[in-house]
């Protein structure tokens, strides 16, 4: 019996097919965001939110190891990579919560369509940037009225 369920338990297991970012972008048009494609950008969201809290906890651990230096320019110096290592941590922040805004997505349903125009937003550019919630016209679009009204 267990010889049985191990078995089938293999069958199941073959059945789930691992993508790839060339098995994604070769895939029909119709499998857009099926259950394989959503699982392919949660892992892939999950592994960039373990590596952005992982540089968050390490800038904490750095900035908790206080070097003393008597040197002005060593003190100068010191202070300008913290200054920078700061300045990325933070835009590591905003990008955080990006990961976590697009995870949620996929947990409704919505992940992958632009936010303006509902449209696809496309394989190609979820796999440059999996937190995209525009499509590359509608990016285009906002960008060029930004440029001529200013923020």
């Amino acid at each position: 019996m267990a010889g049985k369920q191990a078995t089938a338990g293999a069958t199941v297991a073959k059945k789930v097919k691992v993508l790839t970012e060339e098995g994604l972008l070769n895939a029909p048009e119709k499998d857009y965001m099926n259950e394989a494609q959503l699982a392919f950008f949660r892992q892939r969201l999950l592994e960039l939110r373990d590596q952005l809290l992982l540089n968050a906890d390490d800038t904490g651990q750095h900035l908790r190891e206080n070097e003393v230096t008597t040197d002005p320019s060593d003190r100068a110096t010191l202070e300008e990579e913290y200054t920078l290592e700061l300045r990325t941590r933070d835009r590591e922040r905003k990008l955080l919560k990006k990961v976590e805004k697009s995870i949620k997505l996929i947990d409704d349903g919505t992940y992958g369509y632009c936010d303006e125009t509902g449209e696809p937003i496309g394989i190609p550019r979820l796999l440059a940037r999996p937190t995209a919630t525009l499509s590359l016209e509608a990016q285009e679009r906002r960008e060029r009225v930004q440029k001529m009204f200013g923020d």
